[in-house]
This record gives structure tokens, sequence and C-alpha cells, in this order.
């Protein structure tokens, strides 16, 4: 049985965004398109979380979710650009929320403002936790190629 060769790919990472909090790459070209992996609110070479109050036992007290969702979007730029797209060039977001009753509205009117001109197609999904103490997080698809 033979098998079909893997597409050319290429991992990427940027200079910009958080650290991955384990063995993966910000992103991955294959052909035109631009995968990125989850990304999360926190800022490169910080611990912490934008917005987010924690007590002694690393438990989350208060979380500025407008702030979570300003720095996500910063930290998808940075990586889709460094990879050589524009932000207008995401052609797919799926995004997981923590708490869809409290956060959604916030999310939903910052997405139309950051989306307005590009649209890409949108998947919105609540799950129980991330594997930090954030609230949102991101999951892109973008075209690199030529315009």
């Amino acid at each position: 049985m033979s098998q079909t060769p893997a597409p050319d790919s290429s991992a990427l990472n940027s200079s910009r965004a958080p650290e991955p909090v384990g063995l993966y790459p910000h992103a991955r070209r294959v052909g035109n398109l631009l995968f990125l992996s989850g990304v999360g609110p926190r800022q490169r070479g910080e611990k912490a979380i934008p917005g987010v109050e924690l007590d002694a036992n690393g438990q989350v007290l208060r979380y500025d979710f407008e702030r979570q969702c300003h720095a996500v979007f910063q930290n998808v730029r940075y990586i889709v650009e460094e990879a050589g797209a524009q932000w207008q060039d995401l052609v797919d977001v799926t995004v997981f929320l923590t708490n869809m009753k409290d956060d959604f509205a916030t999310y939903n009117r910052l997405y139309a403002e950051y989306f307005a001109d590009s649209q890409p197609c949108r998947t919105t999904v609540e799950i129980n936790c991330l594997p930090t103490p954030i609230a949102i997080e991101l999951k892109c698809i973008a075209w690199v190629g030529e315009r």
C-alpha cells in the first residue's frame, strides 16, 4: 500500500506573539494556506494574562474579557503578518469562549469591529476551560499568496 506524501509545509513562530505553552508552532503554512495554532491573550515574555486577577492558588478572581479580546486579536495579527499575510487574509476563525453567557455580547461587538471589512467564516463555541486561565482563544486559517 502506497502513501501519499505530506504536502510541503513549514512551521512558523512569531517574534512578537506569546511563546507557545506546549510543543507546537504558532502557525504552519501548507501551500497558500496558513493554519494558526490556538492563540490566547498572553503577551510575549510574560506569565501574567492581560486583565486576569488570580488568587494565591491560581484561581481566577476577576477578568477583563474585553482586554483579553483585544490582546488575542493583536496576537493573531502578529502571527499572520510575520507569516506574510494580512488581517484581511483570514478566511476562517474558530473562537473558544469559556463563558458564552456573560462574554458573548462583548466578543460579538469587538469581533464586528475587527472584522468589519474582511468577514471570514466564523464558528464560536463554549468550552469548559482552556489550558491556562484565559477566557478566549482563537484558531484561524489565513490565505497566504498572491493577491
